[in-house]
């Protein structure tokens, strides 16, 4: 879609663009625009399809079969279509000589400076550093479970596992470019195939064994409950299908950018059908309303493995190394802005004047996130706000908006009416399901404790 362009305006377009990329350290050194479309991909996978999705048979569990599978089969098709919208709309710029490197570089030139400042710009932020205390948090947990296979007696604390993660997290965290995350996230993408498959298959095993509880498809509680219930879920699933960085993501490809993006999406959503839907599906059938917050708590029940020993330290183990990867790759819009405040752009990327700055500010950032995760250990309600406050508007909401702002299609077009409606319907869920994620949040605040070791 827009305008195509000659060579002769391309480069000069580019020329253009890349002066004013020489003004912004956090664009030249971390926004390196050398990828291709396989790299996007990758990256793209990595930010998708993550540990998070394990959490899909607890949003089966409040949902049921029917509103399970509309709501699984529904996020993908309006995600990849968002995602697509966004693209255009980004390739659109190009070609007219204004490429877009940041989410907030969309809103504010879609919708005015004060939207990219006051509202796009922190949201992403919120989403994206909510992200990384998430997956620190599961990475916590997951270590926390292969310790306690091999030592059921052991001593140590939920903390304990989260700072060990950090600890990894201040390594990666210094890795200087979302370009260089490339092959580190093609190994993700393996690693996710990996875990799904494992998950998959260790919930068939318990499903057609008699080790797992008598399946029980019934949505559990009182109708107010149950109403809370189904918001929430669909905060779950929509922080599961939820990017958030797209725009960022599309800044790493080299131009010209046309096309290079839906490829990617391909590589992303293959992998998305098949990881989403096999665990979603499976761990729901062998475990109905008893599916926990994440599928791997499943696995074992009142201190007795339902799967081998081995099997659960291997999921466990690619879900750690996954995570990981995750975590550093929603890390970059924060290196982004710290680079932006502190580095210098006319110095050189590893000079010591943008080396000390960035090893400094970023590990800062993990200290911080590593701290937040270790303190408040509710990941399955961490997992909701997310989704409700964050990922709706900017998976769901804005790219409609900023399509139909940026190719104005008539108001008697389908594209219009469709994108209209997809922007108001999850509007109005993003608010009520705000509502009940903080209500959960409240309820488990009861039960938990900062720092407690669950």
């Amino acid at each position: 879609m827009g305008t195509m362009v000659g060579p002769d305006e391309y480069s000069s377009a580019k020329s253009e663009g890349d002066d004013e990329v020489d003004q912004d350290a956090g664009a030249l050194f971390v926004l390196k625009s050398k990828g291709s479309w396989w790299h996007c991909g990758y990256h793209l996978t990595t930010s998708i399809v993550a540990p998070p999705l394990l959490s899909l048979p607890f949003a089966f569990a409040l949902l049921g079969w029917a509103g399970g599978m509309v709501c699984l089969v529904g996020g993908a098709a309006v995600t990849f279509y968002s995602y697509n919208l966004m693209s255009h709309v980004l390739e659109h710029n190009a070609q007219k000589g204004r490429r877009l490197l940041r989410f907030r570089d969309m809103a504010s030139h879609i919708m005015g400076p004060r939207w990219g400042r006051y509202y796009v710009g922190p949201i992403q932020l919120l989403v994206c550093y909510g992200a990384v205390i998430g997956n620190t948090l599961l990475g916590g947990q997951c270590l926390k479970t292969i310790y306690l296979l091999w030592n059921p007696n052991g001593s140590m604390k939920l903390y304990e596992y989260v700072t060990i993660f950090g600890v990894v997290m201040l390594i990666l965290a210094q890795i200087p470019s979302f370009h260089s995350l490339r092959y580190i996230n093609l190994v993700s993408l393996i690693l996710s195939l990996c875990y799904s498959a494992c998950a998959t298959v260790a919930s068939i095993y318990i499903g057609v064994s008699s080790k797992g509880p008598r399946k029980d498809y019934s949505v559990d509680g009182d109708n107010e409950t149950r109403i809370f219930g189904i918001f929430n879920a669909v905060a779950i699933i929509a922080t599961t299908y939820g990017n958030g960085i797209i725009p960022e993501i599309q800044a790493t490809l080299a131009p010209p950018v046309k096309g290079k993006m839906f490829k990617g999406l391909c590589i992303c959503y293959a992998v998305v059908l098949s990881t989403f839907f096999s665990v979603a599906i499976s761990g729901y059938w062998a475990f109905g309303n008893q599916s926990e917050g994440l599928i791997l708590t499943n696995f074992t029940q009142n201190g007795k493995n339902l799967v081998p020993k081995p099997f659960i330290f291997i999921i466990n183990l690619f879900t750690i190394m996954q995570l990981s990867a995750v975590a550093v790759v929603y890390l970059q819009p924060t290196n982004e802005m710290l680079e932006t405040m502190f580095g210098d752009p006319k110095s050189g990327e590893f000079s010591s004047r943008n080396v000390i700055p960035r090893v400094i500010s970023r590990s800062l950032s993990v200290v911080v996130s590593t701290t937040i995760a270790a303190m408040l250990p509710f990941f399955g309600d961490i997992n909701a706000v997310i989704g409700a406050f964050g990922f709706m508007p900017l998976d769901f909401v804005l790219p409609m908006v900023f399509f139909n702002s940026t190719f104005k299609p008539s108001k008697r077009s389908g594209v219009f009416w469709l994108n209209l409606s997809i922007a108001v319907v999850f509007s109005i869920l993003g608010v009520i399901a705000a509502v009940a994620a903080v209500r959960q949040i409240i309820l488990d605040a009861k039960t938990f404790r900062l720092f407690a070791n669950v």
